[in-house]
């Protein structure tokens, strides 16, 4: 048995800190979903997807501020302080970039949903259904394997992501003229492949969490 092992042994079971990961990639994958779901609506559909998108970046937040208060609180954590900060302001990070294209959508009242941002919603989607996998591993690492192939499955769709949002602004510049369109169209584009970049350093930290506890 691992002097990791032996530690989580004795350190009583955590009751504060898993639930609060829990709801935090549960939310996650709920304002993703109504990303994706908005996506593939008419522009005049999409508003209360877009409304319900911005509670859920603010539960998101408050999320945040009560795990950082609860490690102000607590001396005994379930691993490391630093880890659990990362994790959590990483999620955060995650939402933050979904809500931003919502809101950026909304702003410039895109009308026409290309395929390649339904593709990135999709792909970002994806992507919080397996930070939500990994995380709900946390709660005793037993199946650290679980967490390190949702992490490799989060590389794989950061890679895929890069891919689409290539194409797709080279497409704009191809075929638009208009310097407007092509403005609203990039910085859309911009903060989906974002919000996949931020998904990806979300694995990074489960990663390090799971090497540590393996």
């Amino acid at each position: 048995m691992s002097i990791n092992s032996i530690f989580q042994f004795l350190v009583p079971k955590d009751k504060k800190f898993f639930p609060l990961f829990e709801e935090a990639s549960s939310n996650l994958i709920e304002l993703a979903s109504n990303l994706h779901e908005a996506v593939n609506l008419p522009l005049k559909e999409r508003e209360a997807l877009f409304q319900k998108i911005d509670k859920l970046e603010q539960k998101g937040e408050h999320i945040t501020r009560q795990t950082n208060l609860e490690l102000s609180r607590n001396f005994i954590t379930p691993f490391d302080r630093e880890d659990i900060h990362s994790l959590i302001t990483s999620i955060d990070n995650v939402a933050d970039n979904l809500q931003g294209a919502a809101s950026r959508m909304r702003l410039y009242q895109v009308d026409k949903i290309t395929k390649s941002i339904r593709k990135l919603t999709e792909i970002n989607l994806e992507a919080c259904q397996s930070i939500d996998v990994a995380v709900k591993e946390l709660k005793n690492f037993k199946n650290i394997k679980n967490i390190t192939e949702a992490c490799a499955r989060i590389n794989k769709l950061e890679n895929k992501s890069d891919t689409v949002y290539n194409k797709a602004i080279f497409e704009i510049f191809e075929n638009e003229t208009d310097a407007i369109t092509i403005i609203k169209y990039k910085e859309v584009l911009s903060v989906l492949e974002t919000a996949t970049d931020k998904c990806k350093s979300v694995a990074g930290v489960l990663e390090s969490i799971a090497v540590k506890h393996s």
